[in-house]
């Protein structure tokens, strides 16, 4: 057993990548299955950037124009009265409906749904576990027209849930509980080919945890393979669909390991890497597939693959904290990192080669670094917040080169900067947190300046977590007197509002 991962600079997200590193230390598995391994074999930059900032930004071909219905945001309920927060979590966009969790401070965190300004409204879908305590759902996941999370009724123990949207069809699918779930190892539930797959063991089972697949119904949901074969178990997990395959980690014996499945019993091996070794942060880009590896030390090194053991590749190591925010923007991935290196933190780029993966631009000189965070591409151009050193922290446009690289807007002037937050792009548009004065509130913009205006959000702040649901952008904010609630703000196909546009 290795010695306790050294801790770099440690966020909240670093600290769930964690998580899974500090349980594998006692997942134990039979002796290394060489023979199961060698049974599975493989199968056979626009450098231009618009002279002004105002060009507006290209929007996809197959998308409708969407637009703000005007800037005045909503509170659509108050779920627990008073000045305590409805601890709202896990927003998920449905057929017409945003699913979430909440506590109104009655029934405890159970399962909620909202159509927005328009519908039903905001309500409770069903109480699940009756009484204060709550069945506490997590792990929203949608396949197709049906939702599955996790939950405890009180009678069952957590296990597999699902939902139509309605009361009625809300219902236990099976008793069985996925591993991880709740526990912030990344995706635990995930759909693929029109059914869910996870990681569990069926109560009393001989096969340990292995691979499980649901089509939502008792009898449709089953072991896919025991890829360990006996009570030691693979421990499935890290699932992410790429480029028409499923990829996760297993752990045989001492060893873990990246492989790819067509969602049968088979799998191809990609990589191997000791037991205290966590494989995670899978980003895919293209015909590629990028993730983070770190041996215990609690740094990382990025790695890339293209669905073969002998295209899996190790690209470049990052000192200090995980690179982060990784995105997909024109072919290549785009992302945070160098926080202990020379230059400190600042935005890389990588198009899958060693010599590919490169920083973009030294925008704050020095081992401060700029330190980008909040990536989000829209159109043509990736935005994001950064500080100079000369500007504070506001919000800047890439083209992905370093000359086009540059301040979107300053919205504070001075170096205090506005400190932009969950940078969202939605359609054509960008929803962030910017602070201008009254602390942090809602913005939008179409990635022109003169389109960058602050909403009207009363005297909410922090918003969080912007997503788009039916006709509506919803996001959550904190209220003095009625604590952190659910927003809205009406957005619609174009010539669909009904009232003032911005």
């Amino acid at each position: 057993m290795g010695q306790a991962p050294t801790i770099h600079r440690l966020t909240l997200q670093d600290a769930l990548d964690l998580t899974e590193l500090l349980m594998t230390k006692s997942w134990r598995a039979t002796p290394v299955l060489l023979t199961l391994l060698a049974a599975c074999e493989p199968p056979p930059v626009d450098d231009s950037l618009p002279s002004s900032n105002e060009a507006p930004a290209r929007r996809p071909a197959d998308h409708r124009m969407w637009e703000p219905c005007g800037t005045s945001v909503r509170r659509l309920a108050d779920i627990h009265p008073g000045p305590q927060e409805a601890a709202i979590q896990e927003g998920l966009h449905g057929d017409g409906l945003l699913f979430f969790t909440a506590d109104d401070g009655q029934h405890g965190a159970e399962l909620w749904t909202s159509s927005g300004t328009q519908g039903e409204g905001t309500r409770l879908l069903r109480d699940i576990a009756p009484g204060p305590e709550g069945s506490n759902p997590t792990d929203l996941t949608r396949v197709g027209d049906r939702l599955f999370f996790i939950a405890d009724d009180g009678v069952n123990g957590r296990a597999l849930w699902t939902s139509d949207g309605t009361s009625e069809g809300t219902s236990l699918v099976k008793r069985v509980l996925p591993i991880g779930a709740g526990q912030g190892e990344g995706q635990t539930l995930v759909a693929y080919k029109g059914r869910l797959y996870f990681s569990a063991a069926a109560p009393g089972g001989a096969h340990g945890n292995e691979l499980w697949t649901s089509d939502g119904t008792d009898a449709g949901t089953h072991e896919v393979a025991d890829l360990v074969p006996g009570e030691d178990s693979s421990f499935p997990r890290r699932f992410t669909v790429h480029d028409g395959s499923l990829y996760f980690v297993i752990s045989v014996g001492e060893e873990n390991w990246l492989v790819r499945s067509e969602g049968g019993a088979a799998f191809t091996p990609l990589l191997k890497v000791f037991e205290d070794t966590v494989i995670f942060r899978m980003k895919s880009v293209g015909g590629r597939l990028f993730f983070l590896v770190d041996p215990d030390e609690g740094e990382a090194t990025l790695y890339v693959t293209d669905g073969t053991a002998a295209g899996t590749r190790r690209l470049r190591f990052f000192p200090g904290r995980y690179p982060h925010d990784l995105v997909p923007f024109q072919g290549r991935l785009y992302f945070s990192a160098g926080s202990d290196a020379p230059e400190g933190e600042e935005l890389w780029v990588s198009d899958g080669t060693v010599s590919g993966t490169r920083r973009v631009k030294d925008i704050r000189p020095g081992a401060e670094g700029s330190a980008p965070a909040f990536l989000a591409v829209l159109g043509d151009h990736l935005y994001f917040a950064a500080d100079d050193g000369q500007h504070g922290r506001e919000l800047w446009v890439s083209d992905g080169t370093s000359k086009g690289t540059k301040l979107f807007a300053d919205l504070v002037p001075g170096t205090e900067g506005a400190s932009p937050t969950e940078v969202t792009a939605i359609q054509g548009w960008l929803f962030f947190g910017a602070t201008t004065g009254h602390g942090a509130e809602p913005w939008v913009s179409n990635g022109t300046v003169s389109s960058t205006r602050k909403l009207d959000a009363g005297t909410a702040r922090a918003p969080r977590a912007f997503i788009r649901s039916g006709w509506d952008v919803f996001f959550t904010a904190e209220d003095e007197a009625s604590g952190r609630e659910l927003y809205a703000l009406p957005f619609r196909p174009a010539n669909e509002c009904t009232q003032t546009k911005p």
